[in-house]
């Protein structure tokens, strides 16, 4: 059940969307649901951290390659990228906040099946979204006070902020740290903490109906709002993948977990934070109509996402098969090392013994 809703989670937000918008169009006083953005948005988080292996932090630390790699991609680059873009946004704060607050946030949940289904290193990305999601939580206030200064603090205010942050993020995810913890030296809470697994799609989905038929009746300005950032959210989701490409190439990861820095650094946190920028005064309709609309784009984008950085990363694959190279395979991981001298033959095998941890196979030129 679980595979099958992860597999199929792009149409079934559509339909929730769609199901949202139909309601809030046909049914009078939906706009009541407001009520119930809240607690939904606290369930789908707790489902959804209870997902994360906040138990294994320390494993996550381990891979500092790659680790360094999606820290530098999702903290560094992309905020450079955001703030490039920053000048060009329209001038509404209301407006540029809801799209900071939704692109410096690197997603920590669809991203991981997003990636496993284009052939990433999904087990590397799911060990570090811990860690994701801590780095922003911490640095989402600084970012706001280097990008909008003076304006940020008028918008951004501690109280309700923190609030939202301890109510919304910080007891679910303690919740599901205790019950990831209980279900390690308990099989019963193990079974019970095992049947949460099949929730975060309907949760997201509840979400996303909720707040599509509650925004609905009273969206009026904000729909030019949304309109305005699309074609930011387009360029943002064509440009910060290659960003992260890019610097995984540097870092001189596998191919494997090129392919996750990229889907990690185009993948936005938009309903993870949608509680914290709802804490802004004043925020309805316009805050969350902005950030609903990057998910819309966002889950467009991924479907274009699982073929072409699958293939683009695998050219990487084949450029580093070229003569004078061999590749060795170690415990299913590829490294490439340089012979500097490779006459043009025919594929070599070498023979290994069944007790061998290491196979090795040379390509030839022609086959490169």
């Amino acid at each position: 059940m679980r595979d099958r809703l992860e597999r199929h989670q792009i149409p079934i937000y559509f339909l929730a969307i769609a199901l949202g918008f139909a309601v809030a169009l046909t049914v009078p006083g939906t706009g009541r649901l407001e009520v119930l953005i809240n607690p939904a948005l606290a369930l789908m988080l707790f489902v959804t951290f209870l997902q994360v292996p906040l138990v294994k932090l320390r494993a996550a630390l381990a891979n500092r390659r790659f680790l360094g790699a999606l820290l530098v991609a999702n903290f560094l680059v992309v905020p450079l990228l955001v703030a490039a873009m920053l000048p060009l946004l329209p001038a509404d704060p209301l407006v540029r906040i809801a799209v900071l607050f939704v692109l410096l946030c690197p997603c920590i949940d669809y991203v991981v099946t997003f990636s496993h289904l284009g052939k990433a290193d999904s087990a590397l990305l799911l060990a570090a979204t811990p860690v994701l999601l801590l780095v922003q939580m911490l640095l989402l206030p600084l970012y706001f006070g280097v990008l909008m200064g003076e304006t940020s603090a008028s918008l951004v205010q501690a109280g309700p902020f923190l609030h939202a942050f301890v109510w919304l993020i910080a007891v679910p995810l303690l919740l599901a740290a205790g019950l990831q913890a209980a279900a390690s030296r308990s099989p019963r809470v193990a079974r019970l903490a095992g049947l949460g697994g099949v929730m975060p799609v309907p949760a997201t989905a509840g979400v996303l109906f909720v707040v599509i038929a509650a925004v609905t009746p009273q969206l009026g300005p904000a729909s030019n709002a949304a309109v305005s950032v699309v074609p930011f959210y387009i360029a943002f989701a064509i440009i910060a993948p290659q960003l992260g490409l890019a610097v995984a190439r540097i870092f001189k990861l596998a191919v494997p977990a090129k392919r996750a820095v990229a889907f990690a650094s185009g993948t936005r946190n938009s309903l993870v934070i949608l509680p914290l920028a709802l804490s802004i005064p004043g925020a309805l309709p316009i805050v969350p109509a902005v950030i609903v609309t990057q998910t819309l784009v966002e889950l467009i984008a991924m479907l274009a996402y699982i073929p072409l950085i699958r293939r683009v990363a695998t050219r990487d694959c084949h450029a580093a098969a070229r003569p004078g190279h061999f590749s060795v395979l170690v415990s299913g991981r590829r490294s490439v090392s340089r012979m500097t001298h490779w006459p043009r033959s025919p594929p070599l095998q070498l023979p290994i013994t069944r007790s061998s941890s290491a196979a090795i196979r040379c390509r030839s030129p022609s086959r490169a």
